[in-house]
């Protein structure tokens, strides 16, 4: 046996870490090659009971929601798998999130309880934003916060060297739990069921509001049995995540792959180049994972430097469209020559299609694959619903084990994503060839894919309308080489106002991601429109790559 053997009917993803460990004891679960720490799965299986066991005593309940908000730390996987044990819902956060964003995703998912590190780029930038939304955090007692704005969240646990006035180490969650037995916790272990919510994924929306995917313990670990096995992964492969784990790519495709299969997690806390590739040649990577632009930056920096990638099999490439040129350089220059591609979305968990490593090397590069194992994918005429035959472009639609619970506290947005038949609508438009493989042609609605992340423009357009210069404004997306696409926003000022491209980045700066932040800002005068009126978004992105002398990008080839 060189993979792990079990029934995902009655499978948690607590339950998961633990029956893995029992099977495979020995093999190695975890090595981060910047910290110089690996663990064997029992090892680590005994790790994250000491911590549930510490959620545990903190008071955390069964359904409760616990926001994460920090990069691909030690501490992050850890708490991937032991809140499952106790049957607490991990609710992800953006590393990239602001202060407007922060308080937003905090008020929408009543989560009572946030994990949170100092910060990424800046060692106190969370620190700032926690003390600015919380401002009576400082003069509180561990675990007692209370906030008008934030009613439902009572504990802060910091991770670092710094301490944070008003909350708990995450040193002191693990001395907790020593006061927890065993059976304590697996009582709470037997009242999880597979088809409870373990994971809320909080994802740009049309209406401007994020919405909260809920995932389920069988969403997750179905999908990422499903893409393990396309992959063919097994207990000797070693998989390099630089991908962040606050996405279905790093937690699901990456971490989940790797457990359900018994293979070793490499993660990287940052993705950077170098690091990447030194992992890959210091842990004998043999999976390598990451959105096309992850790829470009990797190969140009193997040609400054010389790597050993001669492990390397496989792979994901996915998160925004695949360039077919990238895919044949990562092939062939980094030697992954089962290297696959994923098209999904966090209402899938994530994935929905995949090539497989059998593919012969012009599918691999020019589709997105086809179904994955035991779910159902088809195209559909957008306007009737009706099924469309091979070659012929429609709406992508999938149903089955992998579809999400729904919106959290968004009843209607479930109904409009998910059909009364079960079929989740993608928004995604495609064709599918004789053989069943796809190719994704466009998009329904404008969403903006930058580097493998998913804008929604009314999100920027709602939070730039708060500008007390700003009459109107239209967010499009614009070609790059680089991120695939590019934030571009069009600008109508207030009569008798005036404003630079400084002041609007000014305006954004530490209130919005940075990867919303819109890259270029033009101030227009009128909107080209339809006879009715309606603002013709096709035309400002016109405008724009013209303006930036983008058509180039604009034809590049993809999957």
């Amino acid at each position: 046996m060189n993979k792990p053997d079990f029934s995902l009917e009655d499978m948690t993803l607590g339950r998961l870490l633990e029956t893995v460990a029992d099977q495979f004891p020995n093999a190695q679960a975890l090595k981060y090659y910047e910290y110089d720490l690996a663990y064997t799965y029992s090892e680590l299986n005994q790790l994250c009971e000491r911590i549930a066991k510490g959620f545990l005593a903190l008071g955390i309940k069964q359904g409760d929601h616990v926001a994460l908000w920090a990069n691909n730390i030690p501490e992050w996987l850890y708490a991937q798998f032991a809140l499952p044990k106790i049957g607490a819902v991990l609710v992800t956060v953006n590393t990239a999130y602001r202060s407007f964003e922060l308080e937003y995703l905090m008020q929408q998912s009543e989560a009572t309880t946030l994990v949170m590190i100092g910060g990424v780029r800046k060692a106190d930038e969370y620190t700032k934003i926690i003390n600015e939304i919380c401002p009576e955090l400082a003069g509180s007692r561990p675990g007692q916060l209370k906030n008008g704005k934030l009613p439902h969240l009572k504990n802060i646990i910091h991770i670092g060297e710094n301490w944070l006035p008003g909350s708990f180490t995450w040193d002191e969650i693990i001395a907790l739990g020593e006061k927890v037995s065993d059976a304590e916790l697996e009582k709470r272990m037997q009242q999880c069921r597979p088809d409870d919510v373990v994971n809320m994924q909080y994802t740009s929306g049309t209406t401007g509001f994020p919405k909260g995917v809920m995932l389920t313990h069988s969403n997750l670990i179905g999908n990422a049995q499903s893409m393990a096995e396309c992959m063919q992964l097994n207990q000797t492969d070693n998989v390099c995540i630089p991908v962040p784990f606050f996405h279905c790519f790093g937690c699901v495709i990456g971490n989940l792959c790797s457990v359900v299969s018994a293979a070793t997690m490499a993660p990287v806390t940052g993705f950077n180049a170098k690091t990447v590739l030194e992992t890959i040649e210091a842990c004998n990577c043999t999976v390598i994972h990451g959105v096309p632009t992850m790829f470009i930056a990797e190969l140009e920096e193997m040609q400054q430097k010389k790597y050993d990638t001669s492990h390397l099999r496989t792979g994901v490439m996915a998160g925004s469209p695949c360039p077919i040129e990238v895919m044949k350089q990562v092939v062939d220059t980094m030697g992954a020559k089962d290297m696959t591609i994923v098209y999904g979305q966090t209402e899938a968990s994530p994935g929905i299609t995949q090539t497989r490593v059998t593919d012969n090397l012009d599918i691999r590069v020019t589709t997105v694959g086809r179904a994955l194992p035991h779910i159902e994918v088809k195209i559909v005429d957008s306007e009737s619903g009706k099924d469309l035959p091979h070659g012929q472009q429609g709406e992508l639609v999938t149903r089955g084990y992998h579809v999400m619970k729904g919106y959290y506290r968004m009843p209607e947005a479930t109904e409009k994503t998910i059909d009364k038949d079960g079929w989740l609508h993608t928004r995604d438009l495609a064709v599918m060839d004789e053989n069943g493989n796809f190719k994704i042609t466009g998009r329904m609605g404008d969403m903006i894919i930058r580097g493998g992340e998913n804008i929604y423009p009314r999100e920027i357009e709602e939070f730039l309308y708060t500008h007390p210069q700003i009459k109107d404004v239209q967010v499009v997306g614009v070609p790059s080489i680089k991120y695939g696409e590019e934030v571009a926003a069009f600008i109508q000022l207030k009569e008798n106002e005036s404003a630079t491209e400084e002041d609007m980045r000014a305006f954004c700066k530490n209130r919005i991601a940075f990867h919303k932040t819109p890259a270029f800002f033009f101030f227009i005068e009128e909107y080209p429109t339809t006879a009715s009126g309606k603002i013709q978004k096709f035309k400002l992105r016109d405008q724009a790559a013209k303006a930036l002398n983008r058509e180039a990008a604009a034809a590049v080839e993809t999957a």
